[in-house]
């Protein structure tokens, strides 16, 4: 079974033979193709394009984030789930502001669902956390009320903050309130670095089907973005990125030396960094019982069957329901 490798050293990769090559001053590593799902490179990488040809042919996805973690971009190659009637139905879908508020609400749905899920599982830790998990029910009433794509993000955003009021109740740790550019401690961080490791990952999960990643329903289209990454991303958030924080902190497996300030921001080192991927790896590698499939999936696979959820909604031929965390 093929997996994902997480690059933090800088150098250079390239093909040798019918295999990949990293290199550097200091090392030399040779990883087998047909061993690779996706390439994840966090320090300063030099390749080609006899190396992008190559890694197309496998159908490999390429992700590049920055100096401090920072997503900046993904390779993808070329579509070869490419329709042409998805995409006109894609496009009409939003085009139609009736037909968009209704995918973008279901996608709004699914991350209240799956945070009030992820709440009532800490629910007994304090009245607090017991108050929050009641005070978020009527926003279900309220997203069903929304009339406007903008009213619909600001309800999301008012229900998100309280979901974050109570997170120094889960962590012990000091948070405060969600500050993305740059975070401004250490749980802004891990949000900020788990989040952009969730949106490479649905990256390569819409890849594999006919869906256009860059037209999009809740968030705004627009360049150098695949937008709907973003959208499919917020109904898996709460359950695995949100859940993971909690456990690497209440397990102390993730602690205050793998965190730096710089620039007036607080990051994840490199040490820091290896610990979440490693971790998120896992996770989404894991499989659990799917209850309607009747079957074992592996969490990635969460996330494709979503995809392909929409695209049954997009081509008529049944109405999307959003994924309800069950576990």
């Amino acid at each position: 079974m093929s997996k994902n490798y997480y690059i933090f050293s800088s150098g250079q990769i390239k093909r040798k033979d019918n295999t990949l090559e990293f290199r550097n001053e200091t090392r030399k590593k040779s990883i087998p193709i047909n061993d690779v799902e996706q390439l994840f490179f966090f320090g300063e990488v030099t390749l080609n394009t006899k190396l992008l040809s190559f890694c197309s042919k496998y159908g490999i996805v390429l992700h590049f984030f920055g100096y401090y973690g920072n997503y900046c971009g993904s390779y993808c190659p070329r579509d070869n789930q490419l329709s042409g009637l998805v995409k006109i139905e894609q496009a009409q879908h939003y085009l139609d502001e009736t037909a968009r508020l209704i995918i973008a609400k279901t996608f709004v749905l699914g991350a209240l669902h799956n945070i009030r899920r992820t709440i009532e599982k800490r629910k007994k830790q304090s009245k607090m956390i017991e108050a929050v998990h009641k005070e978020l029910e009527p926003y279900y009433e309220k997203i069903a009320d929304t009339d406007s794509i903008n009213h619909l993000m600001s309800t999301e955003a008012h229900f998100r903050k309280k979901y974050y009021s109570i997170w120094e109740a889960i962590t012990e740790w000091e948070f405060e309130k969600r500050v993305y550019h740059p975070p401004s401690n250490p749980i802004n961080a891990l949000i900020s670095f788990g989040n952009a490791l969730l949106y490479s990952q649905t990256i390569k999960e819409i890849y594999k089907t006919p869906l256009d990643p860059t037209i999009s329903y809740l968030h705004q289209p627009s360049e150098r973005r695949f937008s709907l990454a973003l959208d499919l991303s917020e109904i898996f958030k709460p359950v695995l990125v949100d859940r993971l924080i909690f456990r690497l902190i209440n397990n102390k497996t993730i602690k205050e030396k793998h965190f730096l300030t710089e620039l007036n921001g607080t990051y994840l080192n490199e040490d820091g960094r290896k610990v979440i991927t490693k971790e998120f790896d896992n996770l989404i590698q894991s499989t659990l019982y799917h209850r309607k499939l009747k079957r074992k999936v592996r969490y990635s696979s969460l996330i494709r069957l979503e995809a392909f959820k929409l695209l049954k909604h997009i081509l008529r031929e049944k109405e999307y329901k959003p994924l309800k965390a069950w576990w």
